[in-house]
């Protein structure tokens, strides 16, 4: 049988507990993963970002400011 989120009384945690829950899930497969083999496209898009932020470093935008960003439209 399948776990499911009341099996395994994940519906009751706090929407806090249950991010983090699904956060440390993902980290947890991810360490286990093997990396994919990216194609040639996106191996020369991942050059050319890291070449704009090379050239310019202060274009970078900080997570935090993007997130409060996302989050402030949600909230409207």
């Amino acid at each position: 049988m399948t776990p499911t989120l009341e099996s395994l009384g994940i519906d009751k945690l706090s929407v806090a507990d249950r991010i983090a829950l699904a956060q440390a899930i993902w980290d947890s497969v991810a360490a286990e993963t093997e990396l994919p083999v990216l194609t040639d496209a996106q191996k020369h898009e991942i050059d050319r970002r890291l070449a704009a932020h090379t050239a310019n470093p202060s274009a970078a935008v900080p997570w935090e400011q993007v997130e409060a960003a996302a989050l402030a439209r949600i909230s409207r």
